[in-house]
C-alpha cells in the first residue's frame, strides 16, 4: 500500500459510489473552499475542483465498467480524484491518471491503495500543453473538463495528438456552455465527436444531465 501519510494532511472523508454493481471509497477533502489559492486563481484561474467526485465522472465510470480493459492502455486528462481511472484499473486497463494538480494525483494513489486496486501510473500532465513525451493510447478520456473559451479547441488537439490510430476519446460533460464548441473544434483536426445521449447516474432522479462524446479519427 502506498504511503498514505501526505495525503492525511487534508483529513479526508471518504465518499462510497456504487459503479457497476462494485463499491469505490474515493476520499475527498472536506472543505473544497478552504483549498482556493488566490494566487493561483490570479495566475491560471485554478479552482480545486479536482477535491470532489463531479456527475461527469460517475457516468463516464458507469461506461467504463462495462468495457474490457486487457491489452488496452488508458489515459485520463484532468482526472482530479480519478474515479473513472480507479474503475478503468479494475477493468484491466493499463492507467495513466493525470492531473495538474499533484494533490489531486495524491487522491487518486490512495484511494487505489484503500480499495484494493491494481496499481496505476499518475502524471502531473496540463492537457492545455502537453509535455512531448506523452505517448498515444488506445483510450483518452475526460470528465468535466471544458470551462473556458479555449478549452474545447485544446482538448480537441490533445486527443488529437494522444489517440491511438484506431483509439477512442471519451468526453463526459454536464451541459456546459463552452462544450458546445467541442464536435466543432474535434473536426478541424480529423476528429469526430458523436453523441451518445445525456444521463444521469444510474439511480439518479435530480442534477444535471451528462452527455459522453465518442471520439474517433475521421478515416483517412
Amino acid at each position: 500500500m502506498v504511503d498514505a501519510s501526505r495525503y492525511e494532511r487534508f483529513a479526508p472523508v471518504e465518499r462510497r459510489i456504487l459503479i457497476g454493481g462494485t463499491a469505490y471509497s474515493i476520499w475527498r477533502p472536506p472543505d473544497m473552499e478552504a483549498l482556493i489559492d488566490l494566487e493561483a486563481f490570479a495566475a491560471d484561474e485554478r479552482i480545486p475542483y479536482w477535491a470532489d467526485v463531479w456527475e461527469s465522472a460517475i457516468v463516464l465510470a458507469e461506461d467504463l465498467a462495462t468495457m474490457a480493459g486487457e491489452g488496452r492502455s488508458l489515459l485520463e486528462l484532468g482526472c482530479g480524484l480519478g474515479l473513472p481511472s480507479l474503475v478503468a484499473a479494475r477493468r484491466g486497463f493499463t492507467v495513466t491518471a493525470s492531473d495538474y494538480e499533484e494533490a489531486a494525483l495524491e487522491g487518486v494513489r490512495y484511494a487505489a491503495a484503500h480499495n484494493g486496486l491494481p496499481a496505476l501510473a499518475t502524471r502531473v500532465v496540463d492537457w492545455r500543453a502537453l509535455p512531448p513525451d506523452l505517448p498515444r493510447h488506445d483510450l483518452v478520456i475526460a470528465a468535466d473538463v471544458l470551462y473556458e473559451r479555449h478549452h474545447p479547441a485544446a482538448l480537441a488537439g490533445a486527443l488529437a495528438a494522444l489517440l491511438a490510430d484506431e483509439g477512442l476519446g471519451l468526453v463526459a460533460d454536464p451541459g456546459r456552455a463552452r462544450a458546445e464548441g467541442f464536435p466543432a473544434a474535434a473536426a478541424t483536426l480529423g476528429l469526430t465527436a458523436t453523441p451518445t445521449g445525456a444521463r444521469r447516474p444510474h439511480g439518479a432522479t435530480t442534477g444535471p444531465t451528462v452527455e459522453i462524446w465518442r471520439v474517433v479519427r475521421r478515416p483517412a
